[in-house]
């Protein structure tokens, strides 16, 4: 067990400028804090998130713990929501979870996600074909090509992929520190999707495909899953499976814009693109922190903590851990050893990295060589994400 000999510090949250830059300032005072607004602890040293991360005494927080702050009367009109999310994979029990990473990995596999690369390359050169010398990278590349690609892996009509984008952002707010208001929307766009994705479910059983809902269909044959699960979890990879990967673009493009030398560099050295998106990943990744939840005793810092503890897992602030990462605010797209903490670590590794590696490395590859005097063309919109999150909803670019 611990033997600290230092109390743990408090922070408040900051009335709308919670941002992945404030979590550099606790940081630098010290690996595991308080946040009493949050009821829960946050760890951000890099090997202390990287050691908290492979705690078999942490698992992933189900994300309908916050649903216990509402009303009674809420509680009971959001029911339908919360029982989806319970069955979310990494929601679930720990068995629960490994039995889904296990069925997914059926699919997940790396010739499938290489054999992915010729669609992604024909996506992106399809979505800048149809640009006019100017573009908003998140409405018309970052959010597009990687929810066409997701939906074609769910074999999902080309006719009702628009609906997707007005889901999942409801859906983020399951996710953030939400009003009931908006967990209502979530549960609204939760329940349409389910519904649509029953349909498919249904259609895959009679006439199977080579996609992903086919793949669950066979497992549920095998007594693995049942619908419920299913169309839960499809809900839950849907949005999953575009959101981050999204982010990473269009965050990973005006990380270029801001820094012309790199941009300058990478079109020059096209095969510096593996390397960029790894830096990309690190200074500043689609996901800034991580719940857990103590499932057993654990030691943290040396503080032990007792079971039923919530604990954010500040993966931004351990990929700019100067221990670790050499002048770790300088955005280097050369940056060795870049040991970054961007999908996590342990048990809840994100399944679909490879995936958006893929879709990252052929999107920005093709978008600079058709055009390499890209550049701002306008203002970013950037939104921040209680606590301590932010997104870019709007980057004008010319070319």
């Amino acid at each position: 067990m611990g033997n600290p000999t230092t109390t743990i510090p408090s922070y408040d949250l900051r009335d709308e400028q919670d941002s992945a830059e404030y979590l550099l300032e606790i940081a630098a005072e010290a690996p595991l804090s308080r946040v009493p607004a949050l009821g829960a602890y946050l760890v951000t040293g890099y090997d202390t998130v990287l050691a908290a991360l492979r705690d078999g005494g942490l698992r992933a927080a189900n994300a309908t713990q916050g649903f216990e702050q509402l009303t009674e009367a809420e509680q009971a009109e959001l029911r339908p929501l919360r029982t989806s999310i319970d069955m979310w994979m990494g929601h679930t029990t720990a068995e629960g979870h490994h039995r889904f990473q296990k069925l997914l990995k059926r699919y997940f596999t790396p010739a499938t996600v290489n054999g992915l690369r010729p669609r992604v390359r024909e996506l992106t050169g399809e979505l800048l074909d149809a640009l006019d010398g100017r573009m908003d990278v998140v409405r018309d590349l970052a959010y597009p090509l990687p929810a066409n690609i997701i939906a074609d892996m769910f074999g999902m009509p080309a006719a009702d992929r628009h609906k997707l984008r007005e889901w999942s952002r409801q859906i983020a707010a399951v996710f953030q520190n939400a009003t009931a208001e908006r967990l209502r929307a979530s549960q609204v766009s939760v329940l349409e999707m389910q519904d649509y994705l029953r349909g498919i479910v249904a259609d895959r059983r009679a006439r199977p495909r080579a996609d992903l809902i086919t793949m669950f269909t066979v497992a549920e044959r095998e007594g693995v899953v049942n619908e419920d699960e299913i169309v839960a979890n499809c809900v839950l990879l849907l949005f999953a499976g575009h959101e981050t990967t999204a982010n990473l673009i269009a965050h990973g493009l005006n990380l270029l814009l801001d820094n012309p030398d790199q941009l300058e560099l990478l079109k020059s050295r096209p095969e510096l693109t593996q390397s960029a998106v790894e830096e990309m990943l690190r200074f500043d990744g689609p996901v800034t922190t991580v719940v857990r939840e103590t499932v057993e005793p654990v030691t943290i810092a040396g503080h032990d903590l007792p079971v039923g503890e919530h604990v954010f897992l500040a993966l931004y602030t351990g990929n700019h851990d100067p221990a670790v990462f050499p002048q770790p605010r300088r955005f280097d797209i050369t940056r060795e050893n870049n040991r970054h903490l961007a999908f996590g670590m342990g048990s809840y590794y994100c399944l679909g990295a490879a995936l958006a590696r893929v879709e990252s490395h052929e999107c920005f590859r093709i978008l600079l060589d058709r055009f390499p005097g890209i550049h701002r063309g306008g203002a970013a919109d950037l939104t921040v994400i209680r606590p301590f999150g932010h997104r870019l909803d709007s980057l004008p670019v010319e070319f």
